[in-house]
């Protein structure tokens, strides 16, 4: 009898925290209760490793304190399952795989403050100018993985800070060897698929793409709290 009740016990237990950790964290639900949604609702297959739930970022600081999903204003997740679809077609055996997403503000105006009165604040928003699109769920930050999810060569980190991930500079990269043909060749890869999809490249960084411009998110979308 009692090895019956402690074998219910424990499966109960587990049970319950199994569905505890299903529970969406304090800033998905806000971020939710904001319009945005989690891009696995649209793209389950595209692997997400949040760069800024980890502290190995160029803030050297671990950010999203509870964030482990990526969330995206609806149009541009429709748009980034459309690049899933997109790559898969012409390269099944590669996929998506999101570093970044949706940002509040407040995480805007730390990573500001990293970079602020330095060269490296030409990398970030200003959230006094109405921060970047990542702050209306407009951008999003990735790259390409093979089938076991490890990122394929870009010739950089993603999060790199410098003209090594400038997209206007790779032809003179390659010839300097700074970056490969490969990584080049990635490269172009992955903006052929966002582009198609409907997004628009960043010059200065390799993994950034955007849905919209600054302009019409100040105009028509709320900044994410």
């Amino acid at each position: 009898m009692m090895t019956r009740i402690l074998i219910s016990f424990l499966l109960t237990g587990v049970f319950t925290c199994t569905l505890h950790a299903q529970q969406p964290s304090a800033t998905a639900q806000a971020m939710a209760r904001q319009g945005l949604v989690d891009i696995h609702e649209l793209a389950p297959d595209i692997p997400v490793s949040l760069m800024y739930a980890r502290a190995d970022n160029f803030t050297g600081r671990v950010l999203y304190k509870d964030l482990k999903e990526a969330y995206l204003h609806p149009k541009a997740a429709k748009a980034l399952a459309k690049a899933q679809q997109i790559l898969k077609k012409s390269h099944p055996e590669l996929t998506l795989k999101v570093y970044d997403a949706a940002r509040p503000m407040h995480i805007q105006q730390i990573m500001w403050n990293v970079v602020a009165g330095t060269p490296k604040n030409i990398y970030v928003s200003n959230p006094k100018n109405g921060g970047g699109m990542h702050n209306y769920g407009m951008a999003v930050d990735l790259t390409l993985a093979d089938a076991k999810e490890d990122s394929i060569p870009m010739g950089t980190l993603i999060d790199h800070l410098g003209a090594e991930a400038h997209i206007d500079k790779e032809a003179q990269l390659v010839q300097k060897k700074v970056i490969s043909a490969e990584a080049k060749r990635n490269r172009e890869l992955l903006r052929s698929v966002m582009k198609q999809a409907g997004f628009k490249p960043l010059r200065t960084e390799w993994w950034h793409f955007n849905l919209i411009s600054r302009a019409q998110a100040k105009a028509y979308y709320k900044p994410i709290k």
